[in-house]
């Protein structure tokens, strides 16, 4: 364990988790003032939601043992197995999965933007469980996890993807345009003034 990459890579985390609240106020102030409090709880609702989801399934779909170039295994379901011990790299397992789970938080937070002032809340809520299941998980496992059981983006291809580029930028774009080909234009696009 080397204690200067434990103590930036926490220091990173939590810089990370600060641009969750930070997005909500710059999505808040976007939209109109009846849809303050549903854009800004729309990016909040994700520090509720993904950390459940990540400790339960999320990060073995994403970096479990014994899983295939798809989807990781389901070997450390609930963090099973991981102890004080346990290192990934030169870091405490548990701080990976504290740095890896913020990156999740931001990235659902990111795609609500897209839907300002047309989406309701519970169906937020239900999306952000489907997409992170089915999307970004196994593409975080396809981009992050390397090995001989890694991601088929990381291993295979060898691509290196420091920043999340794919698994953060290029998912939650792609998912926001989506959302928004979907629920198409705001009501009253274009006969009424939208001013935040």
């Amino acid at each position: 364990m080397d204690t200067g990459d434990t103590a930036w890579i926490l220091a990173s985390s939590a810089l990370v988790l600060l641009m969750t609240p930070g997005l909500a106020f710059f999505y808040g102030g976007m939209v109109r003032s009846k849809t303050v409090l549903n854009m800004m709880m729309m990016s909040f609702l994700a520090i509720a939601i993904v950390p459940i989801l990540w400790v339960a399934y999320g990060y073995t779909m994403a970096f479990g043992p014994d899983g295939n170039k798809f989807l990781g295994g389901f070997g450390k379901a609930g963090l099973d197995g991981i102890t004080q011990g346990s290192l990934s790299g030169t870091l405490p397992e548990y701080v990976f999965v504290a740095f890896q789970l913020m990156f999740a938080i931001i990235t659902v937070a990111l795609i609500s933007g897209a839907i300002a002032d047309r989406a309701k809340f519970g169906s937020w809520a239900v999306f952000v469980v489907v997409w992170m299941t089915v999307v970004y998980f196994p593409v975080a496992h396809w981009v992050f996890d390397f090995g001989d059981t890694g991601g088929w983006i990381a291993t295979h291809l060898k691509a290196f993807d420091f920043a999340g580029g794919t698994a953060v930028h290029i998912n939650a774009g792609a998912a926001g345009l989506d959302l928004a080909l979907v629920l198409g234009k705001r009501v009253g696009w274009k006969r009424d003034p939208m001013r935040p």
